[in-house]
């Protein structure tokens, strides 16, 4: 299956490491295939640079440790497939729609009220509960 992050998941992952996140990172590296798209990639470099500017190194180390499908993010897109209330998370969804992306990993409650049947949408905890098995 191939399982996109959002910017949050990833900032997550970044700072916050936990047993959670670092078990669902497990089970995508393992059992699954890693997919970031290049608005993810730079929303989490302008973020990281603007609010945790020390913790640019990280991002680079963490990025270059890990094994992923880079996609990318066209600038123009058809703003027509799905309506979500902040506009600024339109580029996520639609590079997973269109890179037939199968799970997209993300905190962000605004992509929970969004209708769509493919990607499936989760939270971290939900991915966790439906796809990761605790040892």
């Amino acid at each position: 299956m191939r399982v996109m992050l959002d910017t949050n998941v990833l900032l997550s992952v970044l700072l916050f490491p936990g047993k959670r996140m670092n078990r669902m990172m497990q089970c995508i590296f393992e059992e699954h295939r890693l997919v970031l798209s290049s608005f993810v990639l730079e929303e989490l470099a302008y973020v990281v640079e603007r609010k945790f500017p020390t913790k640019a190194g990280a991002v680079d180390a963490l990025l270059s440790a890990m094994s992923y499908e880079l996609v990318y993010t066209p600038k123009e897109m058809d703003r027509s497939l799905f309506e979500i209330r902040d506009g600024k998370d339109y580029p996520v969804l639609y590079t997973a729609m269109m890179e037939d992306v199968d799970v997209l990993i993300t905190g962000d409650k605004d992509f929970a009220e969004v209708d769509v049947e493919r990607p499936e949408i989760l939270t971290p905890a939900e991915f966790c509960d439906r796809y990761v098995v605790w040892e």
